[in-house]
């Protein structure tokens, strides 16, 4: 089994990441190692997260005459990446909007540094109401007109129970505007999927491409979660390649 690696450097034939797979558990030790025993800082990791987001996104909006995009961020490095993806897209000429599913002050870290460039960019972004998110994501999309792109930003792989009332309401949500003909990008794997099992916790958002960071997930290898993962890509984010193959496994 190979995968595709996108991102800031350009993956070999041989290259070995293009054959290994990480559990959670395995990825979080990568990323732990690539910033407290390599010096790579955080937000360096999350740039490159960024350009390799930046090639999905392009390749799902090729050919759409007025390209937009919502973006759907939680207050983790995985919205941390959607954030930063943003502002890219903003730069390629993409009309962009943000939804945040928590109040800006849940941001913190990384995550907080890329909300503030996206503000000083004078991004629109919005604040998911507390009560019915999925309301606010329409009045967003309408502002769109109609989004040709959603980015599924919420939750990462540190996900281990269903997601709970109102966000579940804003992942029907995506899947609706998803059917009514938006593409749909998951960012690292979509919000709701088991990152070790590959299984829907509970309402799942159905992407049509997953750029997942890093490294595989041994999840996403499995066959039955492409029902909710589409194409999957492995985004290049710079960690150390003796990193992975310290980590990772051969399926």
């Amino acid at each position: 089994m190979m995968f595709e690696i996108i991102g800031p450097c350009r993956s070999r034939a041989n290259d070995p990441r293009r054959h290994l797979v990480f559990s959670r558990a395995a990825m979080r030790e990568v990323d732990r190692a690539a910033i407290e025993e390599h010096g790579i800082p955080g937000i360096v990791l999350m740039e490159n997260a960024a350009t390799a987001l930046l090639a999905g996104a392009l390749e799902l909006l090729e050919g759409v005459e007025h390209p937009s995009a919502l973006i759907c961020c939680g207050p983790g490095n995985n919205g941390g990446d959607g954030l930063a993806l943003a502002r890219r897209l903003q730069n390629e000429g993409v009309r962009t909007a943000c939804l945040l599913s928590r109040t800006a002050e849940a941001y913190t870290g990384d995550a907080r540094v890329n909300l503030q460039i996206a503000e000083s960019m004078c991004l629109r972004i919005s604040v998911a109401d507390g009560a019915a998110p999925e309301e606010t994501a329409a009045q967003l999309a309408h502002e769109l007109g109609g989004p040709a792109l959603i980015v599924d930003a919420l939750f990462g792989t540190g996900l281990t129970r269903a997601i709970e009332a109102p966000t579940d309401r804003l992942i029907e949500w995506i899947n609706r505007a998803r059917s009514g003909g938006a593409k749909t990008l998951a960012v690292d794997i979509p919000s709701g999927l088991d990152t070790d099992s590959g299984e829907p916790l509970g309402p799942a958002v159905r992407a049509d491409l997953t750029v997942t960071l890093g490294g595989m997930k041994q999840g996403l290898a499995r066959e039955g979660a492409r029902a909710w993962t589409g194409r999957i890509e492995v985004g290049d984010i710079g960690a150390p390649i003796e990193l992975l193959e310290a980590h990772g496994r051969t399926p």
